[in-house]
């Protein structure tokens, strides 16, 4: 993994999901690009006025630039679908969004959501990433990851997530936790999936499955040899 290329649904999805990851792979040389498609607060609304959110989508992009920072990512790209309303967008659009990221970046690896999240958003990301990064002649991408967001993958009684592919984060879980703490508004209170506490567990969890204190598990969805 040279040239790394994390699409997410949401800011902060890009942390949950591989901040650790992020954070290995940039210490060992890989160049790490981020690319957040949906901006993340007007789901809040009952009708979407993103005007009227706009200082509060600055601030959380402002949070989502720090805690890529600290991950060691090279950039950040943010787009502006509306949040939990991608399913309102014609799919193709979103498709070439993330083509011309692709083209722009030329990944060989591509990390993005589970097919089978419960947030709409997840799933779509998914899709689209798939048809975006499928493979043609003069494609660079050779490996696409799924990885899992406990707050919406496990809220799925099918989502049937079985990695097969885990990556040893001991060195990297505190900068991950510190990633994640820049998301002030998106963080919760143990018990709830999304807060530290419960970060850590799984991370402690799958580091177990490896032999490991921390890890994060994905699910290869793609390779081309």
């Amino acid at each position: 993994m040279k040239n790394i290329l994390v699409i997410a649904a949401h800011p902060d999805d890009e942390i949950l999901g591989c901040g650790g990851t992020i954070a290995r792979l940039s210490k060992q040389g890989s160049t790490v690009n981020i690319l957040i498609l949906a901006e993340g607060i007007t789901s809040r609304d009952k009708v979407r006025n993103r005007s009227k959110r706009q200082n509060q989508i600055e601030s959380l992009r402002k949070q989502g630039k720090l805690a890529s920072k600290d991950v060691g990512a090279k950039s950040i790209t943010f787009l502006d679908y509306p949040d939990n309303r991608m399913d309102t967008v014609p799919l193709l659009n979103i498709v070439k969004d993330i083509e011309k990221n692709i083209l722009k970046f030329k990944p060989d690896t591509i990390f993005t959501h589970f097919d089978n999240d419960m947030n709409i958003d997840h799933t779509i990301t998914n899709k689209a990433t798939l048809t975006a990064a499928r493979p043609k002649p003069g494609s660079k991408v050779k490996k696409i990851y799924a990885y899992e967001i406990m707050s919406s993958t496990y809220y799925n009684p099918s989502a049937n997530f079985i990695p097969n592919f885990h990556v040893n984060i001991d060195k990297f879980i505190k900068i991950k936790l510190r990633a994640l703490k820049r998301y002030k508004g998106e963080m919760e209170k143990f018990p709830h999936p999304r807060s530290l506490e419960a970060i850590t567990a799984l991370s402690k969890f799958r580091g177990s499955n490896i032999g490991f204190n921390n890890a994060e598990s994905f699910k290869l969805l793609r390779e081309i040899f």
